[in-house]
């Protein structure tokens, strides 16, 4: 029985040359050394020249002549290297300046290489050919940085969330409370206009709104009635033990969470706490917190009260608006209730304790079933 020859892996796509001059026939000669081993792009000037490097299909590397008309190569250079998403295409000059003084304003502007016309063909292909695999090589390390920072930051965010879970233990049997907290608050903070960076900044610290609970004493955190005015003096003391346990960092999640510790209790009219702050003084994750801390605090069971319904707590929310809560974020609020009431269902502490990844995360977004259908009908 004859072999089967396997199928050939399939070649890498070629690498792209971007050839920049204004000469016709220096374009042939260049696409004519390098157009077997290289897909080649042509420019006449150096606007076309980075109309092709800003598009979505940018060169792998730039021959650029620089006595081009119009902006000459010097300034295309500087351009491509005043662009973040782009500066690190290796731009080599071929040219017919030929003074050490045009070579050292070329590699002061950010070419990786100088060549001088008229150019010897083998220099070209070896130049070409080096800076194109050193262009791989740091677009490899370039990678490996990105997710090993991407790992590291998970890791952090991970170990924040577990810290915020640990103070809810105390008066929450499940925990969940923190989960369902950092969805409520993205979902208030993308409503009321945040960028995704920071709503997701917002997601990974809300978690430790009330780490401070941690030194509270159980007498006072866990009791089922009401507090006495001296207990309530205590309870009051947990955003800035809160604040301390973070401390002052300049990490910017670090110092996100200390700052929604700190200020998750002030109100909008003022008569919060720890600093009695008023309206926008009050920074937009502690007001954003403050909305999605005392939704989630009247949806649920507490040691000193039942679960409210959601009409309920929709009445409370709009009693407290103007002076618990900013009105523009309770606005905000209303039009993220359908999934928000969403999240109540998935991380319900009926099911007891859960992390965020006992779902997948789909299931966290969308807009359904029986609790989402009565936020629709209660904000009509």
């Amino acid at each position: 029985m004859l072999n089967q020859a396997e199928p050939a892996a399939p070649r890498p796509p070629r690498q792209t040359v971007l050839v920049a001059d204004d000469t016709p026939e220096n374009i042939d000669l260049l696409s004519g050394l390098l157009h077997q081993d290289y897909r080649v792009k042509v420019a006449t000037n150096g606007e076309k020249a980075l109309a092709i490097i800003n598009s979505d299909d940018p060169p792998d590397l730039i021959l650029l002549d620089v006595m081009m008309p119009g902006m000459n190569g010097y300034d295309v250079c500087r351009r491509i290297k005043a662009n973040p998403d782009r500066r690190g295409i290796p731009v080599i000059f071929v040219t017919a300046m030929t003074s050490i003084e045009d070579e050292r304003l070329g590699l002061e502007v950010g070419a990786v290489d100088y060549i001088t016309k008229p150019i010897s063909p083998p220099i070209v292909c070896a130049r070409v050919r080096t800076h194109l695999a050193l262009y791989d090589q740091t677009r490899a390390l370039e990678e490996r940085v990105r997710e090993r920072t991407a790992e590291l930051l998970a890791s952090r965010q991970q170990i924040i969330r577990r810290l915020g879970r640990a103070a809810e233990f105390r008066d929450n049997e499940t925990g969940n409370h923190v989960i369902r907290m950092s969805y409520y608050a993205r979902l208030i903070g993308e409503a009321s206009g945040l960028e995704q960076a920071a709503a997701e900044l917002l997601f990974n610290t809300a978690s430790m709104h009330d780490i401070g609970k941690i030194g509270i004493p159980d007498a006072v955190l866990l009791k089922p009635g009401p507090l006495s005015t001296a207990e309530w003096a205590v309870m009051r003391r947990h955003p800035e033990i809160g604040a301390e346990i973070i401390g002052r960092h300049d990490d910017e999640l670090l110092d996100t969470a200390r700052t929604i510790a700190l200020t998750h209790h002030e109100r909008f009219d003022g008569s919060g706490y720890p600093h009695g702050l008023i309206g926008e003084a009050i920074p937009l994750f502690g007001r954003i917190v403050a909305i999605a801390d005392v939704f989630d605090a009247l949806m649920n069971k507490r040691p000193y009260k039942d679960a409210m319904a959601v009409e309920d707590t929709l009445q409370v929310m709009a009693r407290s608006t103007g002076t618990h809560f900013d009105p523009r974020l309770v606005e905000a609020f209303h039009r993220a209730l359908p999934d928000m009431l969403r999240i109540h269902d998935t991380y319900a502490d009926t099911h007891g304790p859960m992390t965020d990844v006992d779902v997948p995360p789909e299931a966290a977004r969308p807009s359904s079933g029986p609790l989402a259908e009565a936020a629709t009908g209660a904000t009509d």
